[in-house]
């Protein structure tokens, strides 16, 4: 058994195929998602998880060199939590997030009802 960090199954074993410049995008629970292997759906009810709970373990498991949200969470709780985790957020439009759905190796819906509580992470590397 694990001792700590994320116990999901599906969930460590697409971060444990990571490589630099993969994304990862953790979406609320409003995201229209691709029929996608890729999508490991965590939301249980309206808040549940949180999508700042989500991006802290997640963070906790990956290097990350970069990240994205929608320029209309800007000056939200959305970027606050971003920003709160030590990110340094790039902006695009939210349809242009949406378009990085597909390009996604793993896609985390949360129970997150906030709106634009949507990143995109890039993975960086280690060394």
């Amino acid at each position: 058994m694990k001792k700590n960090g994320i116990l999901n199954g599906p969930i460590n074993a697409r971060l444990s195929t990571l490589g630099h410049g993969h994304l990862v995008l953790i979406t609320d629970c409003g995201m229209p998602l691709p029929n996608s292997a890729a999508v490991v759906d965590l939301a249980l009810v309206k808040g549940t998880p949180a999508f700042s709970e989500v991006l802290r373990a997640v963070l906790a498991d990956i290097e990350v060199e970069g990240s994205i949200i929608a320029t209309e969470a800007s000056g939200t709780v959305v970027e606050n939590a971003v920003r709160g985790e030590g990110l340094s957020p790039e902006f695009v439009s939210h349809e242009e997030l949406k378009a990085m759905l597909d390009e996604a190796r793993l896609i985390i819906r949360t129970g997150e009802a906030t709106s634009f509580a949507n990143v995109a992470l890039r993975c960086g590397v280690t060394f």
